[in-house]
């Protein structure tokens, strides 16, 4: 029996293709795009982009300046629960980069992580407080649920959101703080 490569070969790489383009195209078409579509019906959403890892669905969305950040994470994962599927859904809120609410933040980021590592989050509405205290025409929020605690910023014309996931294990470094 004598085997031909060059049929082999072009067999193995047919079945390569459609394989990973079915992938490919249920990814884009089945999981990102309708998440897109949903987010960008989700009142304070003014743009977003869903990508999607092996475990999570990543959200990048830019919010208007009167978003409600709790809200719209609640939204897009009860409406895009279908495309979500059992996926863990990472809401990662696009902001403008302004120096001093920067600053702001990092004056507030160790009594927040003292009080996330401790579980007290009254210490992050306590911190949320005392921010606004401290800095003129700052509004500081801060709310919770059973996943996450949001945290919204907003100094004149810029914003600054961040997502904490009450999972003491995930908290790592806190990559969008």
């Amino acid at each position: 029996m004598k085997l031909r490569i060059i049929p082999i070969a072009a067999t193995a790489v047919l079945s390569a293709a459609v394989l990973f383009g079915g992938w490919f195209a249920y990814r884009h078409y089945g999981v990102e795009q309708p998440l897109d579509r949903v987010a960008q019906k989700v009142p304070g959403v003014e743009s977003a982009r869903a990508s999607m890892k092996s475990d999570q669905v990543v959200l990048t969305v830019k919010l208007s300046k009167d978003a409600d950040l709790a809200e719209v994470y609640r939204q897009v994962k009860s409406q895009g629960a279908q495309a979500i599927g059992s996926k863990e859904l990472q809401l990662v809120a696009q902001q403008s980069d302004d120096p001093s609410l920067e600053k702001v933040w990092r004056s507030a980021l160790f009594d927040v992580a003292e009080a996330m590592d401790h579980r007290q989050y009254t210490g992050i509405r306590e911190a949320m407080t005392k921010l606004e205290q401290a800095t003129p025409g700052l509004n500081a929020s801060s709310e919770m649920d059973e996943q996450n605690v949001y945290i919204s910023l907003h100094l004149g014309d810029h914003a600054k959101y961040v997502i904490l996931p009450r999972e003491a294990a995930k908290l790592g470094v806190w990559p969008n703080a």
